[in-house]
């Protein structure tokens, strides 16, 4: 057993030493990770700026600027009259408030007073949405100039002083504000899933597969230069060196999965330690399906381009027929056609530990399925393995 061990051993020393190859292994499926991740991630809460021109600069316009200024999504910025006109003219903002003068001795008098939007065309999409969140903290603070004007007209001729009123149902607006008692939550419903949870199974599967069945390649190169002939001269095998092609294939696999997982474990905190352990058994099942395959590729293949092509076509197939980014609506054909694919089982297994907080025990079937997999493929390889082209 040491032979084929040392056999591995060296093969992985090669692949960790080649910078091109683990580019390919390690970086890409991150890079591809990243776009699907921004391209298909969960919505960014919407920001926009609000362009405000405070003609006023009373009390009341100072304090409305700042509730504006409280709200998450929204900034302020101020600008004078001039400079808010210039870029209107010249289309360089679509929308601009104006808090007019007078503003806020008419709101102490308990006149009606008035904000003034100025836009061009329909204001554009962002400004549309910053007006609709303005009139929201206008319509905030018309209610509160109600409150103090009925409790102040119920509580007249009480002997209460009105500043005292002012102070006692300001304190209570504000404390209603910071915690209301009314709460609005938002739930998604059918929106998108989880990034992470949606793509991460599926891009490693697919680049372990695609990696390990590629070296069918080098494999056939191997042969082709008589390599493998030569390896017979030092008292290996063809069993022993079949066994370390296997083995090598197999750590290839998980070492790449490996990376793959404890990077996910540490920016995005997905695993529990249990679970991190659990998706690496499920890593080691499918790397060993995936090295089993690959050396039936390497077996029938008869040039390297030959073993490059079968491997693209066939993780291309796997991937395709599979629910390997998107979920394939169940009792459907692709459904059925799925369950080819040893993908699906791999894709299931990772997403029962990892989206489910599932257990090994949940996966027993998938894991059989993929054990089951490995063992056909290295029994029908090692019954076409062949050491010389053309030969044994």
């Amino acid at each position: 057993m040491t032979r084929p061990l040392l056999v591995a051993l060296r093969e992985v020393r090669t692949y960790m030493q080649d910078k091109a190859d683990l580019a390919f292994s390690l970086l890409l499926p991150i890079a591809i990770f990243a776009l699907m991740y921004g391209a298909f991630g969960g919505e960014l809460p919407f920001h926009g700026t609000a362009h405000v021109v405070d003609e006023d600069r009373g009390i009341y316009s100072a304090r409305f600027i700042e509730r504006l200024d409280e709200l998450d999504n929204v900034g302020v910025k101020l600008l004078s009259p001039s400079e808010a006109d210039s870029k209107l003219e010249r289309a360089d903002l679509l929308l601009v408030l104006y808090i007019p003068q007078g503003f806020s001795d008419k709101l102490t008098s308990g006149e009606l007073a008035q904000l003034v939007f100025k836009q061009r065309g329909h204001g554009g999409q962002e400004g549309q949405i910053v007006a609709s969140l303005i009139r929201g903290v206008v319509e905030e603070i018309a209610q509160e100039f109600q409150v103090h004007a009925r409790v102040g007209s119920a509580l007249a001729g009480t002997g209460i002083s009105q500043g005292h009123i002012e102070i006692t149902v300001q304190r209570f607006l504000d404390r209603e504000r910071e915690h209301p008692i009314v709460e609005v939550r938002q739930e998604t419903v059918g929106g998108r899933p989880d990034p992470v949870n949606q793509f991460l199974p599926g891009i490693v599967t697919m680049f372990v597969l695609f990696a390990i069945t590629l070296t069918a390649a080098t494999l056939v190169e191997e042969r082709k230069k008589g390599t493998l002939e030569r390896l017979l001269t030092t008292r290996l095998s063809v069993g022993q060196l079949f066994a370390g092609k296997f083995l090598a294939n197999l750590s290839r696999g998980f070492v790449q999965t490996f990376i793959l997982l404890a990077l996910t474990y540490m920016v995005f905190q997905l695993f529990t330690p249990l679970s991190f352990i659990q998706s690496l058994v499920i890593a080691l099942f499918f790397a060993a399906t995936a090295s089993a395959l690959g050396l039936v590729i390497a077996s029938i293949a008869r040039s390297e381009d030959g073993a490059t092509w079968i491997a693209v076509f066939f993780t291309m197939a796997m991937v395709m027929i599979s629910d390997t980014f998107f979920p394939i609506a169940e009792g459907s054909v692709l459904y059925t056609i799925s369950k080819v694919s040893i993908n699906t089982y791999a894709i299931d297994a990772f997403s029962a530990i990892i989206v489910q907080g599932g257990s090994l025990a949940d996966v027993g079937l998938e894991l059989g399925v993929l054990a089951g997999v490995a063992a056909v493929g290295l029994v029908l390889s090692r019954i076409l393995f062949r050491v010389m082209p053309g030969g044994k």
